[in-house]
């Protein structure tokens, strides 16, 4: 389901030091997911990765180059995950609402899959732990944050135009709901557990929208 939602890309050759620094990002985004940045030494990563500490400056400066690093990739990599599925949604219906509702049920299979497969949100490891960074980082976090907020308002602002809420709501509160619950169930999930939780979470979402725009 991830992959079939995701845009294709072809296949890219990579040399050796572009295999090696992906390597220590991906053993390094493993460690921050289990136990947080501040507990990821670079010693244990040299470890998993089998490289030189030599090997390690050459990529990255020093563990905040390496956390820059680390988000730029995600940006790269996963910001237009969301943006992905709810143009796939939109695919199948002309109606806002529906499309919406759509995307909702796809995100909250999506996200269930991703959670299995590696517990926990990397923004939201290292949004908790802000202060261990500079300013380049939180100024990425910041970027990625606002272009989900601005993705959810615009679905939720379109949606309205066509269904007026049947009750009083703050649209933008609406659109920023769904980064809380999606943050929110990831942590709960993860805390118990129990990844499938995070699609009953946004699941439940859905259901309050519907409400709002078509009444019980």
């Amino acid at each position: 389901m991830v992959q079939s939602l995701l845009r294709e890309r072809p296949p890219i050759r990579v040399s050796r030091g572009e295999q090696t620094r992906d390597r220590i990002m991906d053993v390094a985004e493993a460690s921050v997911l289990a136990k947080g940045f501040a507990a990821t030494s670079i010693d244990e990563i040299l470890f998993e990765a089998d490289i030189t500490k030599s090997g390690f400056f050459y990529h990255f400066r020093d563990k905040n180059d390496l956390a820059l690093a680390l988000i730029e990739r995600f940006r790269d990599r996963d910001l237009g995950v969301f943006e992905d599925i709810f143009r796939r949604a939109e695919e199948l219906s002309d109606d806002p609402l529906h499309a919406y509702l759509v995307g909702l049920k796809l995100l909250a299979e999506t996200m269930a899959d991703m959670q299995a497969a590696r517990p926990g949100c990397l923004v939201a490891t290292f949004v908790y732990q802000d202060q261990q960074f500079d300013a380049r980082v939180r100024a990425l976090l910041v970027e990625m944050t606002e272009v989900w907020r601005a993705q959810f308002r615009a679905r939720i602002e379109a949606v309205a135009a066509v269904h007026p809420p049947r009750i009083e709501v703050d649209l933008e509160a609406l659109a920023d709901m769904l980064l809380t619950v999606v943050d929110g169930g990831i942590v709960i999930a993860k805390a118990l557990g129990r990844p499938r939780m995070l699609e009953d979470q946004i699941l439940a979402y859905r259901a309050f929208v519907r409400t709002v725009f078509l009444g019980s």
